[in-house]
């Protein structure tokens, strides 16, 4: 149990680590752990949008997928230039010794080869939370992630994920409480 404890507190320390691409766009900031529950959200909307894909998978591999970086950091496009992280050994360190360790890496290894349904639409639930964000902060004047939004939109590998793409970028970030809330002809009073 105490393996299972110390799992644990390993992803619960995703919290406290900053996402590192924020720096390069001069706004915004993220903890891993809140990237993670973006791209399981993500995931669990997609799994409804293609009913014939395993969803536990799917969600699951979304959710798992940065738990390396509780022992490596985030490194982002430009550091990963320079700077190798040794995610094969973070984890073998984060899931030896755990009853279900080999499911947890199989998931992570999955997700990194890309190469079933559910891994391509994970690694599009990845995009897509990057993608949210960027276009949040466009829509609030930053210019900076309009120069970074063609490439994470040319990095989606799903149908899905393109169709979800442009949906979000045909969307104002504040849409959804504006139409609820800012007075309007469909407003009920």
């Amino acid at each position: 149990m105490k393996n299972i404890a110390n799992l644990l507190f390993k992803a619960n320390i995703l919290k406290n680590i900053p996402r590192s691409g924020y720096h390069f766009l001069g706004a915004g900031k993220e903890s891993v752990a809140e990237h993670s529950f973006s791209v399981s959200f993500i995931a669990f909307v997609m799994s409804q949008m293609e009913p014939d894909v395993d969803a536990l998978r799917l969600i699951a591999m979304s959710l798992v997928h940065d738990l390396p970086e509780a022992k490596t950091g985030d490194l982002n496009y430009v550091q990963k230039k320079y700077v190798t992280a040794d995610e094969n050994k973070a984890v073998r360190d984060i899931t030896r010794d755990l009853p279900f360790g080999t499911k947890l890496a199989d998931l992570i290894e999955e997700f990194n080869a890309c190469r079933s349904t559910e891994s391509k639409l994970a690694n599009d639930a990845d995009q897509l939370a990057l993608i949210l964000d960027l276009k949040s902060l466009s829509d609030i004047g930053y210019e900076p992630p309009k120069k970074w939004l063609p490439y994470a939109l040319k990095r989606l590998k799903t149908k899905t994920g393109r169709t979800l793409a442009e949906s979000i970028m045909q969307t104002e970030w504040d849409a959804w409480w504006l139409e609820n809330y800012v007075d309007s002809p469909n407003k009920k009073e």
